[in-house]
């Protein structure tokens, strides 16, 4: 009998038979944005035009590059991450060469953020490329649907 019920256990259930159907994780929001996301990240780092850059680097070097200086605090706001997300992303932009840092001297208490020559460089080869990343994550919807996805996913952020 323990036989029975350990195999019984192991055994998949089978597709074609789902136990409930009033809960589907596929028909779920958190599920499909975590699909959409993985879509949309794997189209960004084949398409982005360095493979070491992930796409939470590239938009703190694009806001880098929109605003010259930032202090810490005000980029990881700027880009929606935590501050602990915030300073590993800046520790691996730095130690690139990428983004350099000097104390505020007006608040000691805060870094002030900036793009380096070689940042600066790169990032404007990447932003070349980020439109066609944009373009090829939307591509299966039409350009009404793009614009309809977009002004909803606005809404939620």
């Amino acid at each position: 009998m323990r036989g029975n019920v350990a195999k019984k256990l192991q055994e998949p259930k089978s597709a074609s038979s789902p136990t409930s159907r009033s809960y589907r994780i596929e028909e779920q929001v958190g599920y499909l944005l975590r699909r959409a996301h993985q879509r949309a990240s794997a189209i960004f780092q084949v398409g982005i035009g360095d493979p070491n850059i992930t796409p939470t680097q590239y938009s703190s070097m694009v806001k880098l590059n929109e605003y010259t200086e930032l202090s810490q605090n005000l980029l990881g706001r700027l880009v929606g991450m935590d501050k602990a997300t915030m300073q590993g992303v800046v520790r691996r932009l730095k130690e690139r060469g990428l983004v350099d840092s000097r104390p505020d001297p007006g608040d000691a208490r805060r870094t002030l953020l900036s793009l380096t020559t070689e940042g600066q460089r790169l990032v404007n080869k990447l932003l070349i490329n980020g439109p066609a990343v944009s373009r090829e994550t939307m591509k299966p919807l039409t350009t009404q649907e793009q614009r309809h996805l977009l002004e909803l996913l606005s809404k939620i952020v």
